[in-house]
């Protein structure tokens, strides 16, 4: 593949959600031909009225006309490989999801049979890192290959290249892992400093200059749960996801993981009573809920 200019660049673009859609609206802003889709079609219709900048196509397929790359960003392993099986046009697919590892690297083998390149580079950082093109880009995959998709990468946010393919995959799962672990951990402080009789807000506050902080310390609990918005973007149903792919990876491994086996229980029970929608900050407000029933 050829290293062009972020400008001189067309690229397909399959997945037009909460991530999708700033996520495309950015290679649009920085200069590149973008051929969007999506499975529903008010997603489709949503995307050309917010970036009319884009071309939004008809199939999956579409998106692979002229493009360099087709990148995806869909909810799961089950739907990246339904769609990868509609891109045969496609020599370069990126995968921006929160896949499985080891079915992304199955895959990869199963693309390079046929003279194709399969590259993840999940992401994290929220729909305000979307907005704003400070993601935080995991990239696996072959060093040529990556090297020429920087430029793309870049325009939504801090590409690192973490190693061969699924490596991307494999640390995105993790950083969830720990990113759920941290909330849990922050809100259940929280709860009892302020049953102690400790204001929530000074409590960030002195955690946030302490060794205690996290982003939930710094952002979800002082912008989403102190205000009660619950507004984070990230279905709880998108995190209990990724943080069982996390423990089957460790699952995988020799490595024991009781803390975060205890970690996925109490969010597994946290998605049986609200359900995959609720924002995934919901789960503070879930646990002050049986701290009252209790």
């Amino acid at each position: 593949m050829s290293s062009p200019t972020i400008s001189a660049s067309t690229v397909g673009f399959v997945g037009l959600g909460h991530m999708g859609t700033p996520m495309a609206s950015r290679l649009v802003d920085a200069g590149a031909t973008v051929r969007a889709y999506d499975a529903s079609p008010d997603a489709r219709a949503a995307f050309a009225a917010a970036v009319p900048g884009a071309t939004v196509v008809d199939t999956a397929a579409d998106t692979a006309t002229g493009a360099e790359a087709v990148l995806l960003c869909l909810p799961d392993s089950d739907v990246v490989e339904a769609v990868v099986a509609e891109l045969d046009a496609a020599r370069v697919i990126v995968d921006m999801s929160s896949s499985e590892p080891l079915r992304t690297r199955a895959l990869a083998e199963q693309l390079a049979d046929t003279g194709r390149v399969l590259v993840d580079a999940p992401v994290s950082g929220g729909v305000s890192g979307a907005r704003a093109g400070t993601l935080a880009v995991m990239v696996g995959g072959p060093d040529d290959v990556v090297a020429d998709l920087e430029p793309l990468l870049a325009a939504m946010g801090r590409p690192r290249h973490v190693g061969p393919v699924g490596a991307g995959h494999a640390l995105k799962a993790l950083n969830n892992l720990m990113s759920a672990a941290h909330l849990v951990a922050s809100s259940e402080a929280v709860l009892v400093g302020e049953e102690f009789g400790l204001d929530p807000a000074v409590m960030l506050e002195v955690v946030n200059g302490s060794s205690g902080r996290s982003g939930s310390t710094e952002n979800k609990w002082p912008n989403h749960i102190l205000p009660g918005t619950y507004g984070a973007g990230f279905g709880l149903g998108l995190m209990v996801k990724d943080i069982h792919i996390a423990l089957d990876l460790a699952a995988s491994t020799s490595v024991p993981t009781r803390h975060a086996a205890a970690t996925v229980a109490l969010w597994d029970e946290a998605l049986a009573e609200l359900g995959p929608t609720a924002d995934h900050t919901e789960i503070a407000r879930w646990l002050r809920a049986h701290k009252e029933a209790s």
